[in-house]
């Protein structure tokens, strides 16, 4: 077994699929965990996953989440304190609607296998980054 510390790097590791500022954090066995950064007035790309789901806790910031998994559709607000899960194959998309940086934590289960995980999907709004 090993023991992961990780502390959140004031500049990003990576850009996600969806063009998201991307901070690694811990990862484990069964999962991982990155805190993703969207800056204001940004529109995410819409992306589903292969493989993983991830779930969700934002931590700054406000915005909406839209995500679509079969038949069932819905698009959130979001700000601190909200939580939320993307199962596998779920398409979604989020965007940054104030006048900060949307922010949230995400854990991966399993890890992220790496950028071909993640697949472009028509979402509801027009892309900014």
């Amino acid at each position: 077994m090993t023991l992961v510390t990780r502390i959140l790097g004031v500049e990003a590791d990576a850009i996600a699929p969806d063009g998201s500022e991307v901070r690694l954090l811990a990862t484990a066995g069964t999962g991982s965990m990155a805190h993703f950064r969207l800056k204001p007035g940004a529109v995410a790309v819409a992306v589903a996953h292969k493989t993983v789901e991830e779930i969700w806790f934002f931590v700054a910031g406000r915005g909406r989440m839209w995500r679509k998994s079969g038949d069932a559709e819905e698009t959130v607000e979001v700000s601190p304190g909200v939580s939320l899960a993307i199962p596998v194959g779920a398409s979604f998309q989020f965007r940054a609607d104030g006048d900060e940086p949307l922010e949230a934590v995400g854990v991966t289960i399993p890890p992220w296998p790496g950028p071909d995980e993640a697949y472009p999907v028509e979402g509801p709004w027009e892309p900014t980054v």
